[in-house]
């Protein structure tokens, strides 16, 4: 059996069983507006020295901090104000413009990024996508429309602020497990900015969009994207379209493989013209009515539509002419041009399904929830097929937890047939709190060929998803939010064929909250049409079939991932390899086979080998101190937290550190499950740019991610006890720091993002004995101005209003005494947390004479979305037995890629991850 291990510092690879590519504009690459920034303590430094720097990767020129103005830069020509006053020091320090970080943060956050890896469809091929550091803040700060929910940037007709890859290299992975000479993509212009790379379902093509430097054109064509193809052999790229006026739209999605040399590309229309203009004089003024009287209860959206002329503006840009057009250049219009949102072929290659937007839009309610319609189209003339659904906008949805959209939802084709579609509607009006049964119906139909739909199988919970294996093998799962019951299926597809079929059944069912009970999720193989659906196992001396479960693994000594053999008959476990708990973080992420069931058998020796050579991105941090620590709430709730501490760091010999806590809280049903363990000793320290580990190298002692759990037990509402729960998980936390001799009773400082900074500001006014300051980043401080729900709180304002009073921390502006400062992005577009929230806390901070200061960053909060193209990848037989993709973490080295097989007829693979 052949098992690849990769041995990575956090998920740059992060496959599921489908490999997937991670998206440039994932939080993985997130944008540079790192906190300290401000920092009182910022000073100038060399760039960061040759010596630490990725060899691997190609060389960065200049450093990400480049554009930020240096202190000694900074004009002092007039000492006088514009009234003739005199600028006081503090004036000339809060109107300095951007400062360099010291020399030991800037070192860190500019470390080059590992490159994204890939498997090819056959995994005998492994993409290296390179990437650069951080971008200057002048790209960051680039014009964008905001509409209906989404970003745009002009120029390029794309998302706004988009990262991207700056070269691709190809490795071949040879049978003994070593990778082959790096083959460079090339024949594309340099300094090009690279997206959407996804594979040909034969593996033996690259396709991938180019968009050259920024350039001040009249009519912007050097920022617009162009999709390229690449021969996966030679290495070489060319135009996809011959006509070089072809421009990709990418709004939405984008381009899909129909086939191993055809791609649906969703282009600019050719006669689309100049932008609309935005009208001098208004045509009238802004109306909007409720005369139905109907219920319309929403959270706070950020960026919709205003007016006419951004509605014609958001169709402006979101309007593709999709083009299908062969690797040989021949091109063909399919469809007319339309607000494109999804493109999704069928397995067989014969059908595929194109979801649009239409007119009417809303002022209320994000793209998302606008009329849409989805359509049958026949792949190979460009025909439409029929309609399957055209829903209408949907304002309406309640903002209950487990309420959804009625109608057709969740329409795919079902991964182990050629043309069949599945989908599911609701039976309760889309509202969580209508009760019924059954509540979710899912139903399936063939592409052609069938009048009416059949009905799949009935829920009671909320549909949760398909995993796909045969006719005779299915698992469905349904889940309930508010008891947090997790339920899946095990169901027979085929009930044609059977005159009594077998009934479906419960094959798990427990509590989302419960990670110890967790039994994790099967495996997937490689189907030839380039799906992906559940593998099937039988043993040799069996005739049970078994499924393979890939877990976390939570344990209370921390998460050890696991392989468990199961027989889905008698539910019995087989467990078949866990990560080495001692020295590794270990995860099984995918199946390297594809053949149809594999017959487990006997394997050949076991081996081990390095194929890959990362060096540590900061390695004067390499020998951090890690430690995950437990401790316990006063009313008996057991917390978790992990502890950080400087290289080199005695507690004895150097005494207490000042200390960052930085947290988020989270909510709980079961004050048993709220102290479970979750996360491993073993995970390597990645640190980002607005990670609070950046201070150890300032020499703090940190406590990452203590655990503030907020328990509502029975029919109790977490939040109504928000405040008292939150002081005492804190106060326990801080006695623990204090007890172990790590933190100086008087400089513990509070931190979080988002729901961590509502935490933080509520903490300073509620427990100030606790904290000598706090940081509060993008955070929510009011809670009457989120009236309809907010993080997990569904009552509205006027359902619990003494509840949002309590809970807001604006309310208790007064009381805060202790140091604060607040940051937050000036266009921070999470519906939570608007700008202002922190731009009204400071004034009410100020108003009761609080030493505070707010930071606006200038750009947008530290969210991206995270988008991951759909593929179909085919893989050639290898083995009988299923190859396995392991990742792993060490806490102090990075671990690289193994090729290992193993020898042992039972399966007993705990000797694994020892190289």
């Amino acid at each position: 059996m052949r098992l690849h291990k990769v041995y990575h510092r956090f998920s740059v690879l992060s496959l599921t069983s489908p490999p997937f590519l991670p998206h440039p504009s994932s939080t993985l690459f997130s944008s540079y507006s790192p906190s300290f920034l401000s920092s009182k303590s910022c000073r100038i430094s060399s760039s960061t020295p040759p010596s630490t720097r990725n060899p691997f990767l190609q060389t960065m020129s200049t450093s990400r901090l480049h554009n930020l103005v240096p202190l000694a830069a900074i004009a002092t020509e007039d000492a006088a104000g514009p009234n003739g006053s005199t600028a006081t020091p503090e004036d000339d320090e809060l109107n300095s413009g951007y400062r360099l970080p010291p020399a030991e943060i800037r070192d860190i956050v500019d470390a080059p990024p590992l490159p994204a890896l890939s498997f090819s469809p056959q995994r005998d091929k492994i993409l290296f996508l390179k990437r650069r550091s951080l971008p200057p803040l002048s790209e960051l700060a680039k014009p964008e429309d905001k509409l209906a929910g989404v970003r745009i940037d002009g120029k390029s007709n794309t998302c706004s602020r988009m990262s991207f890859y700056t070269g691709i290299g190809i490795h071949g992975l040879r049978d003994d497990g070593t990778l082959g000479p790096e083959k460079l993509i090339h024949g594309f212009p340099d300094g090009s900015k690279l997206n959407f790379v996804t594979w040909s379902t034969d593996g033996r093509h690259l396709a991938f969009s180019i968009r050259g430097q920024d350039q001040e054109e009249e009519d912007d064509v050097g920022s617009k994207l162009r999709v390229w193809v690449a021969d996966v052999e030679t290495g070489k790229a060319k135009p996809l379209f011959q006509s070089p006026d072809v421009f990709l739209n990418a709004i939405f999605d984008n381009y899909v493989w129909v086939n191993d040399s055809t791609l649906l590309v969703c282009t600019i229309p050719a006669s689309r013209g100049k932008p609309p203009k935005k009208p001098l004089v208004p045509s009238g003024p802004k109306i909007q009515s409720n005369e139905q009287k109907t219920v319309v209860q929403v959270r706070t959206f950020q960026d919709l539509l205003k007016d006419e002329y951004d509605e014609d503006l958001f169709e402006y840009y979101a309007t593709s002419q999709l083009l299908l057009v062969s690797l040989d250049g021949s091109v063909k219009l399919f469809g007319e041009p339309a607000l494109y949102t999804s493109l999704d072929p069928s397995p067989d290659q014969k059908y595929i399904l194109l979801t649009s937007l239409h007119r009417p839009f809303s002022f209320t309610v994000p793209c998302g929830r606008f009329p849409k319609k989805i359509d049958l189209w026949s792949a190979a003339d460009g025909k439409i097929l029929r309609t399957l659904c055209d829903l209408p906008v949907a304002e309406d949805i309640p903002i209950a937890f487990n309420s959804v959209r009625k109608g057709m939802r969740s329409l795919n084709w079902r991964a182990d047939k050629p043309s069949t579609l599945y989908w599911v509607e609701t039976q309760d009006g889309g509202d969580a709190k209508v009760e019924v049964s059954p509540r979710d119906i899912v139903y399936t139909q063939a592409a052609e060929g069938e009048d009416h739909p059949n009905i799949f199988h009935k829920l009671d919970l909320r549909y949760g998803g398909i995993s796909w294996c045969d006719d005779s093998l299915a698992l469905i799962y349904e889940s309930w939010y508010k008891t947090r019951r997790v339920r899946t299926w095990l169901v027979s597809p085929d009930k044609s064929s059977n005159e009594n079929p077998p009934a479906p059944r419960l094959l798990f069912d427990r509590s989302s909250e419960d990670v110890y009970s967790d039994p994790g999720s099967p495996m997937l193989r490689r189907t030839p049409d380039g799906t992906y659906v559940i593998a099937k196992f039988k043993k040799e001396d069996k005739q049970a079939t078994y499924l393979l479960l890939n877990g976390s693994g939570a344990t209370p000594e921390g998460n050890i991932p696991f392989l468990d053999l199961f027989d889905i008959d008698t539910g019995e476990k087989e467990r078949i390899w866990h990560s080495d708990k001692e020295k590794y973080y270990e995860s099984v992420v995918a199946l390297m086979s594809d053949q149809k069931e594999g017959e487990l058998q006997r394997w050949p020796e076991r081996k081990a080998c390095q194929i890959t050579r990362f060096p540590h991105p900061y390695p004067q941090l390499a020998s951090l101190q890690k430690e995950m620590v437990r401790y316990e709430r006063k009313d008996g709730v057991q917390l978790t937290a992990t502890l950080y501490l400087p290289p080199g760091y005695d507690p004895t010999r150097d005494g207490p550190l000042p200390c960052l806590v930085w947290s988020y809280p989270g909510e709980f049903k079961n004050k048993e499950a709220a102290g479970q363990v979750r996360g491993s000793p073993n995970e390597f320290a990645g640190i980002g740019p607005t990670s609070p580990l950046l201070w150890l190298a300032r020499r703090f002692a940190i406590l990452s991610g203590p655990t503030i759990p907020i328990i509502g037990e029975g029919k109790e509402e977490a939040n109504d006890r928000y405040v008292e729960q939150l002081v005492a998980s804190a106060e326990a936390a801080v006695e623990e720091v204090i007890r172990r001799g790590v933190a100086h009773p008087g400089k513990i400082a509070i931190g979080g993002h988002s729901y961590g900074a509502f935490m933080t500001a509520n903490l300073l006014a509620h427990a100030p004995h606790l904290f000598s300051c706090g940081i509060a980043r993008s955070g929510a401080y009011n809670r009457t101005l989120t009236p309809f729900g907010f993080q997990n709180e569904d009552r509205t304002l006027w359902e619990a209003t003494d509840t949002y009073i309590k809970m807001s921390p604006f309310m208790s502006a007064d009381k805060i005494k202790k140091p604060i400062l607040l940051i937050h992005g000036e266009e921070d577009n999470n519906s939570g947390t608007l700008t202002m929230q922190s731009d009204r806390f400071f004034n009410a901070l100020k108003g009761h004479g609080a030493l505070s200061r707010l930071v606006i960053g200038g750009y947008r909060n530290f969210v991206f979305p995270t988008l991951v193209k759909k593929k179909k990848m085919l893989m050639k037989p290898k083995q009988l037995l299923p190859l396995v993709v392991v990742q792993l973490q060490r806490l102090k080295t990075l671990e690289l890629i193994l090729f290992i097989t193993i020898q042992d007829h039972h399966f007993d693979l705990s000797g694994l991850g020892r190289s």
